[in-house]
């Protein structure tokens, strides 16, 4: 039977930095922007386990496409609301408006791509008669 180690209490800004793949300038950017904040000792930052979790959403809403705006606004409700019930309803909203842009953004590249191949077909069409008549 193994017994795991307890999760680390407190972290370094290198060590974040480690761990997500992340430089250490874009964690001091989330710090700017106010999405995590670190105690100091000195000049030194201490990264608690909240900022971790914090760090982690931060980056899977930028793999979804949330702004930094949206999380900064999902965190605000989370700490104004523990039972995270307005932050669930918001989650919703903003996960319908994604899904709704990235369908609009399906939409649009089918489009495109059509045209593109219109115009190709067009091309080749052209390009054959030009080689038909040499």
């Amino acid at each position: 039977m193994s017994i795991k180690p307890s999760p680390q209490t407190s972290y370094s800004i290198s060590e974040l930095s480690k761990e997500f793949d992340i430089t250490t300038r874009s964690i001091r950017f989330y710090e700017d922007q106010g999405l995590l904040k670190p105690k100091r000792r000195g000049q030194t930052r201490i990264y608690s386990m909240k900022d971790r979790v914090r760090l982690k959403l931060i980056l899977r809403g930028k793999r979804l496409g949330f702004s930094l705006a949206e999380t900064r606004r999902l965190f605000e409700l989370y700490d104004a609301d523990k039972s995270s019930t307005s932050q669930l309803n918001t989650m919703l909203t903003l996960i319908e408006e994604k899904k709704h842009a990235l369908q609009q953004q399906m939409d649009d590249i089918k489009i495109v791509l059509m045209e593109l191949s219109s115009a190709e077909n067009q091309c080749r069409q052209s390009l054959a008669e030009v080689t038909d008549k040499r």
